[in-house]
């Protein structure tokens, strides 16, 4: 396979095997998004004057063919192609002839990558927000259906003021309504059309109509100047790992009460055996494993964020190879997140509370009767807290 770039000198095998790394492998999920890139880009082009009307329908139609190919499993992106972007081009040259090469006119790898990485992210963005809402709403209609059950509520681990199934369910489904916000919230980075700033100068004496594809693409905006689109390489991916990590970390807060509640010295829930796992050496234990991954996932969050703004925190400025490895983190939580999202629905609904179980110490109510004797005598709360507290230690 040609590779862009390529300008004969023979390429040792190591070299290509390092600076390529996982790299084509994690560009087949941008194939569809190169794709829809590359037509803007074309199109635009024909606008200027730059392809012909029949290069521009060839292209059209091999690109089409190519995608729907690739959806169905027909190709891949190899390690000889280096990239998502080198395997299209070449495949696309192969099938229609010379208009194939016409298209990288007046762009660069670097600027056309970055255009389908924010394609890509404005989707994972929108699935990720909806997989958060579909969480709290599991959690709104376990508030529903056990929302009376009492429930102690801890502070320093011990039994601190009465709670129910309503108060907890319902404070965790707030806020993975803001983590969806703040998820949403990423758009603003990822609203920024970078295709046409080519290797981040720009495209000197050619007539592009950067507008064009923005409209195309529906951006909000062409990013400009041009040299900012290489120093943006990173900050809408750290901001979205940082969202991840908020969510990672709710979520792992929540399996953490899970875990808590399903020890046998607690027995608060009860979880069916299709959302548990046996042990091999002891018959009698079910392990509660999906919440302990969730809790132990929140790791991955947290490490895909600090590598990410490791590797962009001293570059200098103009585009740096030291980019490509911002894709194995971002997508690395984006997955682990989707995983997350999409099994806790189903848990949710299996968990049930068992109130049999559920016993709330006497002495929870103490706030609640200090602030009775505040209403009924007037008295400051700190004497009315003094009184209780004797009281109760008498």
């Amino acid at each position: 396979m040609t590779r862009l770039w390529d300008k004969g000198a023979p390429l040792d095998e190591r070299v290509l095997a390092y600076t390529v790394g996982d790299d084509h492998r994690l560009d087949e999920r941008l194939v569809r998004y190169d794709v829809r890139a590359s037509l803007a880009h074309a199109g635009m082009l024909h606008s200027q004057g730059l392809l012909s009307a029949a290069d521009l329908a060839a292209i059209g139609r091999g690109l089409a063919q190519l995608a729907a190919e690739h959806e169905q499993g027909l190709w891949h992106v190899e390690l000889t192609d280096e990239d998502g972007q080198t395997a299209l081009e070449n495949r696309l040259t192969q099938r229609i002839g010379a208009a194939g090469s016409r298209i990288h006119l007046g762009r660069s790898r670097n600027d056309q990558v970055l255009t389908a990485l924010r394609l890509y992210l404005r989707d994972a963005v929108a699935e990720l927000s909806e997989g958060a809402r579909a969480v709290a709403g599991a959690l709104d209609e376990l508030a529903v259906r056990e929302g009376a059950t009492p429930l102690p509520g801890y502070t320093h681990m011990q039994q601190a003021m009465p709670s129910s199934v309503a108060l907890w369910a319902g404070g965790f489904a707030a806020e993975l309504c803001d983590d969806a916000e703040g998820l949403e919230g990423v758009r603003r980075r990822l609203s920024r059309n970078p295709l046409g700033s080519a290797a981040g100068y720009g495209t000197p004496g050619l007539r592009l109509d950067r507008a064009a594809t923005t409209a195309a693409l529906d951006f909000g905006s062409v990013q400009e100047p041009v040299t900012a689109v290489q120093l943006s390489r990173g900050k809408a991916e750290a901001q979205l790992l940082f969202e991840l990590t908020l969510l990672m970390q709710d979520l792992g807060r929540l399996a953490a009460d899970v875990l808590l509640f399903y020890t046998q010295e607690f027995g608060f829930v009860a979880l069916p055996e299709a959302f548990t796992t046996g042990s091999s050496i002891m018959p009698q234990k079910r392990n509660p494993d999906v919440f302990e991954l969730i809790r132990g996932r929140t790791a991955t969050a947290q490490g895909a964020l600090l590598e990410t703004l490791a590797l962009t925190a001293k570059l200098p400025s103009g585009y740096q190879r030291d980019l490509q490895l911002l894709k194995a983190p971002l997508f690395r939580s984006i997955d682990v997140a989707a995983q997350t999202l999409d099994i806790l629905p189903q848990a949710l609904a299996a968990l049930r509370f068992r109130p049999e179980n559920i016993r709330l110490d006497p002495a929870i109510h103490a706030a609640e009767q200090a602030y009775a004797l505040v209403m009924k005598e007037g008295i400051p709360f700190r004497e009315a807290y003094r009184r209780i507290g004797e009281k109760l230690k008498g």
